[in-house]
């Protein structure tokens, strides 16, 4: 790409769509277009095609999305596949009719089936059924990889398809309404050694910055103690306090910093086309797309415990059961990744002290 190439990011403002802006302007990418949702709804046909139309970026990044966690894609079903098959199929459609030289479409791992076999291959696709809880999630970034390839196949487009593990990073989301699990844990530990220390300054600023259920720090402390305790912050002793974890502890997740993916994406767009994706020598083209990951994982009782250690949390877990698990095992295989020529750089440990950083800060 050239540094004035006219570059359209999708999702500019979530965790992955700013890594990529970041990263994009760090390589000196000087003609980047952006457009909030209140300036541009990608789920308006229409109003998809006239920013197309009058923009006619020659690249596109697809990261915008309606994204949660298991609580969220369990509850919003309906919205959860609507909202992503709208989204892509505006801009996948939109971006062949204006003949955008190179389009990227970011998808998750949680495409894979939910008895998957370790580690996850991108020909492990559609091979068996999905986890129940983000199944319409997951269905529909599995057609927008299809969208891809058929549009590639029909019509000769170059349109890349990644699926990058469970990320985490610079803009993630700490509500703890609706959170994912990394960034839920380095606050409810956060907010533990606060409690266990008697810490209402460190406490009060947290909730003020970020309120939960619109309660902030100027609510009476009772009424805050009350909110951390149902949130799994429960001082069950004088300076002794449980940090609460849905499920057993066991899962086994992988996690990469969202800036690691944006220079995988980044780099992948530079050097790389769809026609690097599959095998030449195969009739079928199938599973083009590729997992960005770091290709190791750690159980959610060892991420609690790095934490722990990291903000220096004396506390228990305790581990609500009664909760669901979600799919036992997500370990990306990385290897097409590598052989395309990226690997990551940032380990679990440095990721989760700039996390924190991040979080203070």
């Amino acid at each position: 790409m050239k540094l004035d190439a006219k570059i359209y990011v999708a999702g500019h403002r979530g965790l992955v769509g700013s890594a990529l802006v970041k990263t994009l302007q760090s390589k000196g990418y000087n003609n980047i277009i952006v457009r909030t949702h209140t300036e541009l709804d990608l789920i308006d046909s229409r109003a998809v095609a006239t920013f197309f139309e009058e923009q006619k970026p020659d690249y596109v990044f697809l990261a915008a999305a309606k994204v949660g966690g298991i609580v969220a894609n369990n509850t919003y079903r309906a919205e959860f596949i609507y909202d992503n098959l709208m989204i892509q199929n505006n801009v996948v459609h939109q971006s062949y009719l204006n003949g955008v030289k190179k389009l990227m479409f970011l998808g998750s791992t949680c495409i894979y089936p939910k008895a998957c076999p370790q580690p996850m291959k991108e020909d492990y696709l559609l091979t068996d059924v999905l986890e129940y809880t983000n199944e319409p999630y997951a269905i529909a970034k599995i057609a927008g990889i299809k969208l891809c390839e058929s549009y590639n196949l029909q019509y000769g487009t170059n349109f890349i398809s990644v699926m990058p593990t469970n990320l985490y990073g610079p803009n993630d989301n700490f509500d703890l309404e609706k959170s994912h699990v990394l960034p839920a844990l380095i606050r409810k530990i956060h907010l533990g050694k606060a409690l266990e220390e008697n810490n209402w300054k460190v406490i009060n600023e947290d909730l003020n910055r970020l309120p939960i259920e619109k309660i902030s720090g100027t609510a009476s402390k009772e009424t805050k103690q009350a909110i951390l305790k149902k949130y799994g912050i429960d001082l069950i002793g004088e300076g002794k306090v449980s940090v609460e974890i849905w499920g057993s502890g066991r899962p086994r997740r992988e996690f990469l910093w969202s800036e690691d993916m944006a220079d995988a994406c980044v780099f992948l767009i530079e050097n790389r086309d769809f026609s690097d994706t599959y095998d030449k020598g195969v009739g079928e083209i199938r599973n083009t797309h590729i997992n960005i990951g770091t290709g190791s994982d750690i159980s959610i009782a060892e991420l609690a415990r790095l934490i722990q250690e990291l903000i220096g949390f004396k506390g228990d877990f305790v581990f609500n059961t009664d909760k669901p698990d979600g799919t036992m095992e997500k370990r990306t295989d990385v290897t097409k990744l590598n052989q395309l020529g990226w690997k990551h750089r940032v380990d679990i440990a440095e990721g989760l002290s700039l996390m924190y950083d991040y979080y203070l800060n």
